[in-house]
This record gives C-alpha cells, structure tokens and sequence, in this order.
C-alpha cells in the first residue's frame, strides 16, 4: 500500500496547523479516491497520537496505529508516518518531554535566555557595580538592573545581587572618614584605634578595579608592577582574564603594607591610566584628610566628607 512521501506529510500538518491558527476547526474527515471503485470517498483522520497504517476503501476504515517511540503527532492526521521528537538546541534543557501526541518544549538552562534577534539562548547580563539587580533573569528575559539609590551600594558584577545599604558609623567610638558611593560601602575610623589611612583605602581598593573599567592590556601592566615582597605574585600576567586580574588584585591588597597601598596610585599614573589613578588619590587624600581633622581635634560631631 501507498503512503505519502514526508514532504507531503509536512505540507497537510502545516495546512492543517493554519487552519486551526486562523480559527477554522480541522476536518476529521478527508478526500481520497477508492481504489476498489475509484469513486470519491470520505476517509477517517487519524487522531493526535497516531498516523494512518492503512487508508480506508469501499469495505473498509481508515487503520490508524500509536506513535513508535520518539515520535509524535499533534494534529488529526492522515501522514504515513509520525514525526521524529525533536532535540533541543545549544544552552537549552527540556521543559516537556517528547509524548505521542506533542512534541519536546525547550527552554533555556539556568543561567542563560532566549534573544530572539539572535534566535538563541545567551548568558543572562550582569549588573556591574554600582547597579544593582530589579529583576533576576529568566529563560525567557534578561536581568534587569538599575543603579543603586542614595545611601546604597554595590561592588561586584552579579546577576542576582541587588544594592546593600551603606553601613553606619554612628556607632560607639565610630567616625565616617569616606562617604559611601553607588560602588563601595562607607569607611568607619575609631580614633582610640586609629590607622594609617592607606589602611581603610585597602577596603575598596579591589571594588575600585571593578567599577572602574580599565583595558585589559592596561590591567595586565598594573598587576605586573604591583610591589610585592612576593615575586611570584607578579608573574605571569600576560594571559591573565578579567576575573583572573581582579582576584590577583584581591590578593595583594590582603597582604600589601600600608606603603604600598599609598604607591599604587603613582603607579597607575606612570602606566598611563592617569585618570583611574587620580580618583585613587584623591579617595586616600579624602580619608588622610578627614582621619586629622576628626582624631586630632577629638570631634564627635561629624563634619563634611563631600
């Protein structure tokens, strides 16, 4: 016996599919010619889960038979052969599994959702520092950020992360050397246990590298120079990535001494990120400054940090 060939199978489930999207209800009957008497006869569809084994004539019904494995059909039918379950694509995982009667639904794993201009699943975006996340990513939408309000901060890239309140230093003993900023947290100072000002620049010295975008090649040249009792600590930058460059940084700034925080600046400046280097400065001038006025004259009154 005759079956159709899969192109024309493809072609009835896409009519039919029209069909039913333009509101027309599919026929659960279709047109075929007897092949006994060869006079129009009305056959039996197959139903959603089936394919048609066998067409019907003047002495018998249409003989539909269930989807093998890995197939399906969704539509009334009359195809010779049910349709393969598909596969889903790169970065994607399966909603719903392949059944006789529909195909597999994908979505986007974890992580990643669907960009339909370019019609696949990429990494939901992060927000930088400074930003903080409004909506966390889903398969079908990409995180959305905002920048942090007054009095709130953030200081790592994250996709889930959203601004944290700027702590206070109201507390016993406290006092407020550096105002927060949308990219780094407040810095405190108790002035019975005063430090060297380089001391709270190291706070915010690895969110500083984060927030302030400096080229990678730059960044390789910065860690490079970084003065360190610690040789090894500066080899081996040339390959280094972005997380690679700031974790080093990190690193250092865990174990660097108050004098080489302070020569980190002139450093940035002679490598050519003058402007990066400048705002380094100018935060330890601020904290130097404030560090006087506030432990010298012993003042519990706060003054202005702008």
């Amino acid at each position: 016996m005759q079956f159709l060939t899969l192109s024309t199978e493809l072609l009835i489930l896409l009519s039919v599919r029209s069909c039913l999207a333009n509101g027309v209800t599919s026929p659960l009957t279709y047109k075929v010619t007897d092949p006994i008497t060869g006079n129009p006869l009305q056959c039996d569809r197959c139903p959603p889960g089936t394919f048609l084994r066998a067409r019907c004539s003047s002495i018998k019904k249409s003989e539909c038979a269930p989807c093998p494995q890995d197939s399906f059909t969704e539509l009334w039918n009359y195809i010779g052969r049910c349709l393969r379950c598909g596969d889903c694509g790169r970065n994607q995982v399966v909603k719903k599994e392949c059944t006789a009667n529909s195909d597999c639904q994908c979505e986007c794993k974890q992580g990643y959702f669907y960009r339909q201009d370019y019609d696949m699943c990429v990494r939901h975006s992060e927000c930088p520092s400074g930003q903080g996340v409004l909506a966390k990513g889903t398969p079908e939408r990409d995180t959305v950020c905002g920048r942090c309000s007054v009095g709130t901060f953030s200081d790592i890239s994250s996709t889930d992360q959203n601004c944290t309140q700027h702590k206070s230093c109201s507390d016993a003993g406290m006092h407020l050397v550096l105002k927060g900023a949308v990219w780094h947290d407040s810095l405190c100072a108790n002035c019975r246990d005063r430090k060297d000002g380089a001391e709270y620049l190291k706070e915010i010295v690895p969110a500083f590298f984060i927030h302030h975008k400096i080229i990678i090649k730059r960044l390789r040249r910065i860690v490079n120079k970084l003065p360190s009792d610690d040789v090894r600590k500066q080899e081996g930058t040339s390959e280094l990535s972005f997380s690679e460059l700031h974790s080093r940084i990190s690193s250092w700034v865990s174990s660097a001494t108050p004098m080489q925080i302070r020569q980190l600046p002139a450093i940035m400046i002679k490598l050519r990120v003058s402007h990066a280097g400048e705002k380094l400065q100018k935060k330890l001038n601020g904290i130097d400054k404030n560090l006087l006025k506030l432990c010298h004259l012993g003042n519990d009154t706060e003054v202005d940090l702008n």
